[in-house]
């Protein structure tokens, strides 16, 4: 692999890469600790004068290097090395040299030793180093002298202007850029190394706040761009949506009804809506979809309505299905499991324009798919699309636009709820709505922590609530049998509860079924007809079934915080009161018994997706949508909350003030990487 591959690989691809590649620690070669004062498990630096040099062979080959350090002896031994290591040490001893080493001194057989020291080998009273010698993220191949020396001397080189202006260095109490990237690279003795090792030395709140900054006005960028393009204005009170919440047997929530607003406003504009629409499990986030698509087709435009399963994408092709067709709107479905002759009828149907919605999968931006006129695409758990299919989907509408394309508007749901610091951060190139509260009538889960030698317990919970008429889910980890083998699979754990629940109706579904068998199962269980359901994490989204109170959730500890919340969310649709189970395996890990405290303990999804955030990290929770924002490598969402706000105002001060000012901070900080008039 090239050097240019290496340093690619650590995310260095231009010059000035190599100053903002900056140090993970410090090690302290700025003075001397004589041998008998070195301190147990702590690197030192130590000088000593080499005396002879041999290759032993017990209890393994290595280079042992004699040596004396202030009248005391010290071996130095190195169990990988090469042969010109060893000539480098014999004519040291030859020329009565000293060898400098840095490592921990540990006790040996003949005096103290050291295994493997970083070392140079020095003449008497030769000067030592002036700073702490800074540590660097490396990669195979590329050694921490190669790279040190490199990003030194791009340090040297390079011509540090600050990007910011002085009226914002003052307002936020900002070191300077230059002080600052130096202090980082090369800390002169007496800096506080607490400081440095925690991040919150003035040098480093600089690098900081100057990396949110770049990614804030990255997506600013984005956000500007897009509002610059056209997009069709739909209509916020046309006859169709007018008879549809004139029909509503519901009243929409206070919540629903702001965000509802939200979203009309946006789309009665002439540029496209960018709008992530987020609220908790069962908040009612379909029907404000349901609510976009019919102002698109009040406007005589077509909407798009994409789910990441086919189980997700039936169930809104059913509700829509339900709602809209008494308005003569017509619904297709679009998915993987058609026929060749069935996926035909409907590709024509929505080229001709005969469909005003289209529901399907990622088979909606397939090839062969074209719209009459697409004005809205709505992207259902949008964090399991990349930025390219979510783009793909969007090109459907300006392909058929003629020479002034106009953008189809976009809305975005989750029902894993986004932390604030997440959203403030990672999402600041989109217009974000909150369903904050749940619909009237809906019961909170009761939740159960249960371990698998109690299984018995739960086998006699589930036979009660089914002679109840009540329905339950047993939800597993995996399909079949894995390298994984300690795992109950979906296909063991529903024959041996067939075997041990005669006298109930079990039913299967997962991820490898056909469509139609998934359909069908997924049928007879919201028919009443199946009352106990195994299944995968497929039954994640996406299915609702009120009669479904009590859900069994085997080896929990193996799912993620989110899995968990959202599964739980199956149940509690209807008037019961319902029960998750979580059936773990002991011993539990403590990563895993931290999971299960969290989900045991809290029921509100934006508190779990925070605790999600402290346990992965922002690149774990993003999932795709990293692939187009800019990670963070030096700010922590968590701890740096306050430097997250400064940075988004400012953001948008710089944008206002100094635009030309404001890209070449994105560029400094991003070097080309990230293409901010992406989706």
């Amino acid at each position: 692999m090239s050097a240019e591959a290496k340093l690619a690989k650590l995310g260095i691809r231009s010059r000035f890469d190599l100053v903002l590649h900056l140090p993970l620690r410090y090690e302290d070669e700025t003075a001397l600790t004589p041998l008998r004062e070195a301190p147990a498990g702590k690197p030192v630096l130590v000088e000593a004068a080499v005396k002879r040099v041999e290759v032993a062979y017990r209890p393994r080959r290595q280079l042992v290097v004699h040596a004396e350090c202030d009248g005391e002896p010290l071996a130095l031994r190195f169990f990988n090395f090469y042969g010109s290591q060893l000539k480098q040490f014999e004519r040291a001893a030859e020329q009565g040299q000293r060898v400098r080493a840095f490592g921990e001194v540990r006790p040996g057989w003949f005096g103290a030793e050291m295994a493997h020291p970083r070392y140079r080998v020095v003449r008497e009273g030769e000067p030592l180093s002036e700073a702490l010698t800074p540590i660097y993220p490396t990669t195979s191949g590329l050694g921490q002298q190669a790279l040190r020396k490199q990003v030194l001397e791009a340090l040297a080189e390079a011509e540090i202007e600050d990007t910011l202006p002085e009226a914002m260095l003052a307002r936020y109490g900002l070191a300077r850029f230059g002080d600052s990237v130096r202090l980082l690279h090369l800390p002169p003795p007496g800096t506080d190394l607490a400081a440095l090792a925690h991040r919150t030395h003035p040098a480093w709140q600089r690098m900081k706040f100057d990396e949110l900054l770049a990614q804030q006005l990255s997506l600013r960028l984005a956000y500007r761009a897009r509002r610059g393009r056209a997009a069709p204005a739909l209509a916020s009170n046309g006859p169709l949506l007018r008879r549809f919440l004139g029909k509503l047997p519901f009243r929409l929530t206070p919540a629903q009804a702001r965000v509802m607003a939200e979203v009309l406003h946006d789309l009665a504009e002439p540029h496209p809506m960018q709008r992530l629409l987020q609220g908790d499990v069962g908040s009612g986030k379909t029907i404000i979809a349901a609510i976009a698509c019919l102002a698109a087709a009040d406007a005589g435009r077509q909407a798009a309505v994409m789910a990441p399963t086919e189980l997700l994408g039936e169930q809104h092709f059913r509700k829509f299905s339900e709602w809209l067709a008494p308005l003569g709107v017509s619904v297709a479905w679009l998915h993987g499991g058609l026929s060749v002759k069935q996926k035909r009828a409907a590709q024509e149907a929505i080229a001709a324009g005969e469909v005003a919605i289209a529901v399907g999968t990622h088979a909606l931006f397939q090839r062969g798919v074209a719209f009459a006129r697409l004005g809205l695409a709505v992207v259902d758990e949008q964090h399991r699309f990349g930025v390219q299919q979510r783009l793909s989907l969007r090109r459907k509408g300006e392909a058929r636009a003629g020479a002034a394309p106009l953008v189809p508007h976009q809305l975005m749901m989750s029902a894993t709820p986004i932390p604030r610091t997440l959203s403030m951060s990672y999402y600041a190139d989109l217009d974000v709505s909150v369903i904050d509260q749940l619909p009237p009538g809906r019961r909170p889960v009761a939740t159960r922590l249960v371990a698998d030698a109690r299984r018995g317990e739960v086998l006699a919970r589930i036979r009660e609530a089914c002679a109840e008429c009540q329905q339950a889910y047993w939800v597993c980890p995996v399909i079949e049998e894995s390298k994984e083998g300690e795992l109950k699979t979906a296909l063991d754990t529903y024959e041996t509860l067939t075997r041990e629940l005669p006298q109930l109706r079990v039913g299967l579904v997962h991820g490898r079924l056909a469509a139609a068998d998934k359909a069908a199962a997924m049928e007879a269980f919201a028919a009443g007809r199946v009352q106990l359901l195994v299944a995968t994490t497929v039954i994640e989204v996406g299915v609702d079934v009120p009669n479904a109170s009590l859900m069994v959730i085997e080896h929990a500890e193996r799912f993620g915080l989110a899995q968990l919340h959202q599964l739980r969310g199956r149940v509690g649709r209807g008037a019961r009161e319902s029960v998750c189970i979580l059936l773990y395996a002991a011993p539990l890990s403590e990563g895993a018994r931290e999971r299960l405290k969290i989900v045991f303990e809290i029921s509100d999804g934006f508190e779990i997706a925070r605790r999600d955030l402290l346990l992965r990290g922002p690149g774990e929770v993003l999932g795709e949508r990293q692939s187009g924002v800019p990670l963070l490598r030096f700010a922590d969402l968590e701890r740096d909350q306050a430097l997250v706000s400064a940075a988004r105002e400012a953001a948008e001060g710089l944008l206002a003030s100094d635009p030309e000012r404001a890209r070449a901070h994105v560029a400094r900080w991003l070097s080309g990487r990230q293409d901010y008039a992406k989706v």
